[in-house]
Formats: structure tokens, C-alpha cells, sequence
């Protein structure tokens, strides 16, 4: 009895097929390299230069920690970091809430959806330099709301928190409120429609208010999109810089200072680049610690899944 063996041969791969398959990699070659240098690699040169006595120019003479020591000892950092906290806190928390309540309205199916969506979401198409300029418009005490409310009869009524050191910060919050609450109404709107139509009516038919079903059911279930929010806004607010300087430009003096136009003026304006490069760092570390818990979880439910 003799066995007979089939032998199947391996065609050989043409050049073509070959130049086929390399050709996404060849694509995607140039924007990994421009991203390992221009993002990754300056990244790790600003680091370097933060432990230097840089200034005008870059100097590669190490001093350890000295820029850091300064930087918490300087009266501007610091006034810098309690507006980012007052801004970073109000910016988020009004959004969310301001999203979330806008969200809920476009939910229940009104005529004029397609209307107020459109205003709400137009802001999104804006830079922040445009929506600094115009809220600096409509803030300024001799051109905008408080002309206006003057010219109605109004004579006594006074905003002038755009050139008041102690309510400028709030300026930004309000311009920064304006231009991102219509982005967080479309996250919480995208998690609404979601949700099964069939739990909201189960709870109806159980006698419950539509308030109590949003408070008790839909609201916990968006979760998610709450965590997203947070960590998105929270990154808009610790990297702010065109709104502030258009706006206020830090001032009046440096009372709307944020790390981000600190830096800057360091860095570039004062010629002290060791200096501004450790404030750009303990920025970094300030994103890095937003970004991170965000990136864990987002993995730990793909994990799960």
C-alpha cells in the first residue's frame, strides 16, 4: 500500500504585494517621525533645559533643581496656580452642569431643537482667540454691557470686572463657560440618546416623576460621559493661554495669570527659558496627572469587555 503525499506550494509573494503591504507604513512613517521629534523630543528638551541656567539662549550648564526652588518661591507662580485652580473649578463645574441641563432640554424632543443646537454648538467652531476678542468687546466697561445698560437709564450700574484685579480671573471664566458648555451639551446628549427607551418607560409605568427618573436612573447612568467631561475640560483649563492673553492679557498687572501665560512670559518676554521651561513642566505633570487616570480606565473597561 503505498501512501501518497499532496504537497501544496507557498506561491512566492511578488514585489508588488511586498510594496503593498509596506506602503501604510511608508504613509505613516513621516507623522510618527514628526511626532516622536516635534512632540515627544521636545518634550524631553524642555525637561532638560529646566534643570539649566538657560536664558535668552539655551545653556547646558546643570544646576540641579534651582529653577524648580525658585519657581515655588516666586509670588507670581503662585498667584498663577490659585487662578487655574479658581478657573480650572468654575470652568468645569459650570459646564458640566450648564451642558448637562442643556442636554436634558434638547432630550425631550422640542420643536426648536435643530435651533437651540445650533446655538449652542456654534461657539465650538470658534477659536479661543476669537472668543477672547469678543467677549473683550462685550466686557469692556466704555464699549459693551455696561455702555449699554447706561444708555437704557441705567446711570449707576458699573461692570468693570475686565479692569478689576480682583474679577478679572471671573472674565475668563465666563468667555471659557461660553465657548465650551455647547461641546459638553453634546457629549451628555450623544450619552442620552444612548440610553434604552424601554427603562425609562418600566419606570414610568411605575408611577415614577420624570425628574426622579433623571435623577435617580439616567443621570447615574451617564457616568461615563461625566468622567469624560472632567477630563477633557480639565485639560482645556490647565493648557488656556490664547483666551487669557487676548482677553486680559494676565492683567490687569498679572491678577489673571495662569501657568500657561506665566510660562510664556518667562520663557520668552523676560528671556528666562531654564525658568519657564520647569513651569512648562510642572504643567506637563499637572496634564499627565488628568490624562493618566483617564487612559487607566479607559483600558481597565476594554479589559473588562
Amino acid at each position: 500500500m503505498t501512501s501518497i503525499t499532496h504537497t501544496t506550494s507557498v506561491p512566492k509573494r511578488s514585489l508588488f504585494d511586498h510594496i503593498e503591504n509596506l506602503l501604510p507604513k511608508i504613509v505613516l512613517a513621516p507623522t510618527l517621525v514628526a511626532g516622536l521629534v516635534f512632540v515627544y523630543g521636545f518634550i524631553l528638551w524642555t525637561a532638560v533645559l529646566s534643570f539649566t541656567k538657560s536664558r535668552l539662549l539655551p545653556k547646558y550648564e546643570f544646576v540641579g533643581l534651582y529653577q524648580y526652588l525658585k519657581l515655588f518661591t516666586n509670588d507670581r507662580w503662585w498667584v498663577a496656580s490659585k487662578n487655574l485652580l479658581i478657573f480650572g473649578s468654575l470652568f468645569v463645574v459650570i459646564c458640566i452642569l450648564l451642558g448637562l441641563l442643556l442636554a436634558i432640554l434638547l432630550d425631550q424632543r422640542i420643536r426648536i431643537e435643530g435651533a437651540i443646537r445650533t446655538i449652542y454648538l456654534y461657539p465650538m467652531a470658534l477659536s479661543f482667540i476669537v472668543t477672547g476678542t469678543a467677549w473683550k468687546w462685550i466686557l469692556n466697561p466704555s464699549l459693551g454691557f455696561e455702555r449699554l445698560i447706561r444708555q437704557l437709564g441705567f446711570e449707576n450700574f458699573s461692570f468693570d470686572w475686565l479692569v478689576n484685579s480682583d474679577m478679572s480671573i471671573y472674565t475668563v471664566v465666563i468667555a471659557g463657560v461660553w465657548q465650551s458648555s455647547g461641546f459638553v451639551m453634546a457629549l451628555f446628549l450623544a450619552g442620552l440618546r444612548g440610553i434604552d427607551d424601554t427603562i425609562i418607560k418600566a419606570a414610568q409605568v411605575d408611577g415614577a416623576s420624570l425628574p426622579r427618573i433623571y435623577w435617580r436612573i439616567i443621570i447615574p447612568s451617564l457616568r461615563p460621559v461625566f468622567f469624560s467631561a472632567v477630563i477633557i475640560l480639565s485639560h482645556i483649563a490647565i493648557k488656556s493661554f490664547d483666551l487669557v492673553m487676548v482677553l486680559t492679557r494676565g492683567g490687569p498687572g498679572y491678577s489673571s495669570d495662569l501657568p500657561a501665560t506665566f510660562m510664556y512670559a518667562f520663557a520668552f518676554t523676560r528671556s528666562r527659558l531654564a525658568f519657564g521651561a520647569a513651569s512648562a513642566m510642572v504643567m506637563f505633570g499637572a496634564v499627565m496627572a488628568v490624562i493618566i487616570p483617564y487612559l487607566y480606565s479607559e483600558l481597565r473597561v476594554k479589559r473588562n469587555e
